[in-house]
């Protein structure tokens, strides 16, 4: 049986072949749902290692090389890839002793092709356009969404639209949809209203909508666990922390840990940890309250790639915290600021919405929630380059409400060949 959609809430089913985003009958959610009764004996660890290394697409991709658990029907001359993932998981023990964990390791996904997790997602999004025949494709965006969808438009040869705010942009991130040459709208609304006014507007446009609503745009996403489980040898860790925004990721993630369970290519679940600023916190005030009664927050934090008070895939978020006994945390844009000058000090960087994974990680093992023998994967959705200004800001003391305490001071010299000695023979190495 092809793979099919199916409504989170209610199991109403719809082909894949449809354009659509959530339920007809409820509203609900969709997932994509693929039958792996006949595949289940081929669909081993050995037939992903065999795969390592190759150059042949599609599968030189760190998300097609798993097709048969993304996208298993799919004609791979449909496929729009910039052999996306691939990513490095480090293992960095001076954030291990940071956090107060015995080991840690951080899946930089910011060394995506646009410099992002969302090339994943991106990847299985436009692919699924290009199978239904889209000529255009649109997203609202705080900026790494629209960065990928343009890119990867632009590779399928389809119009790209991006709904922007007019404020707090990064420039890392607006720069590329510019330079993708997708048609980039300013609008003086936030992501959330703007995420709305993309779904209305692409409905009676007939364009197509790219963000994570879009459940094509989560299977591509799931790679993401597939990779770190393949990284670690299949073996699980006892945690997983991933920044929580749109709750893309969130959702995406426990799907796949799902998935993999239930092939038997892992033999438990490991815990999940989401991580929100403390100002764009609506999934961790509804889960201290019991996922009583939902209200939306008017979002602000200065890691902008979560600035989000309405996540779209809340309750796949819920339900994937519920496979994996998970936890939601906050923390302050300081606590956020601080863990990416760790990050960016052992020599691979983030941006600030990143470094949630790691200030979160130290929050729960101070709150005795994390254990200091467990074994925890963080993940770093973006590279240190999507948001310049911040990372300048903070080790120039510019940032409001932010004190540096990890601060890389600039020095400032004269043409003076003693002054230029002098300063240097105080900077002793760490």
């Amino acid at each position: 049986m092809p793979s099919i959609l199916q409504c989170i809430d209610c199991g109403q089913q719809y082909p894949i072949n449809q354009v659509m985003y959530t339920c007809d009958t409820c509203n609900g959610l969709l997932d994509v749902i693929h039958d792996f009764s006949e595949s289940k004996t081929k669909i081993n660890r050995e037939l992903f290692d065999s795969r390592l290394g190759t150059l042949d697409p599609p599968y030189n991709s760190g998300v097609w090389r798993y097709k048969e658990l993304i996208y298993p029907d799919l004609d791979n001359d449909k496929t729009v890839s910039r052999m996306e993932g691939n990513t490095n998981l480090y293992p960095l023990p001076r954030i291990a002793q940071f956090v107060g964990v015995d080991t840690m390791y951080l899946k930089h996904e910011g060394e995506n092709p646009t410099g992002s997790f969302k090339d994943r997602g991106m990847t299985g999004g436009v692919t699924q356009a290009n199978v239904l025949g889209m000529q255009r494709v649109a997203c609202a965006s705080t900026g790494n969404t629209s960065a990928s969808m343009a890119s990867y438009a632009s590779r399928a040869g389809m119009q790209g639209i991006i709904f922007l705010q007019n404020k707090q942009i990064a420039l890392g991130k607006l720069a590329q949809g510019i330079a993708f040459g997708a048609t980039c709208l300013q609008i003086n609304a936030d992501f959330d209203r703007n995420l709305e006014l993309v779904r209305e507007v692409s409905e009676r446009l007939g364009i197509y909508v790219l963000n994570s609503v879009n459940p094509f745009r989560l299977e591509g996403q799931k790679s993401i666990i597939f990779e770190v489980i393949q990284q670690l040898k299949w073996q699980v860790p006892d945690w997983i922390v991933v920044p929580g925004g749109n709750l893309g990721n969130s959702s995406a993630f426990g799907k796949a840990l799902f998935e993999l369970h239930q092939l038997g290519l892992i033999d438990r679940m490991p815990r999940l940890a989401i991580i929100q600023a403390q100002g764009a916190n609506p999934l961790y005030k509804h889960y201290q309250e019991g996922f009583k009664n939902f209200t939306p927050v008017k979002a602000d934090t200065i890691a902008t790639a979560i600035k989000i008070g309405n996540p779209v895939n809340l309750q796949k978020a819920i339900r994937t915290l519920e496979w994996t006994s998970g936890v939601v945390e906050q923390v302050t844009d300081q606590q956020i600021m601080d863990a990416k000058a760790m990050v960016d000090g052992v020599g691979i960087g983030c941006e600030p919405a990143s470094a949630c994974s790691v200030a979160g990680t130290k929050k729960l093992v101070e709150r005795g929630i994390i254990k200091p023998e467990d074994t925890v994967v963080g993940v770093l959705t973006g590279h240190v380059l999507k948001d310049p200004e911040a990372t300048i800001g903070y080790h120039a003391d510019q940032l409001d409400h932010i004190v540096p305490a990890y601060r890389n001071q600039m020095l400032q010299a004269d043409d003076n060949i003693d002054q230029i000695i002098n300063l240097l023979s105080d900077r002793i190495p760490v």
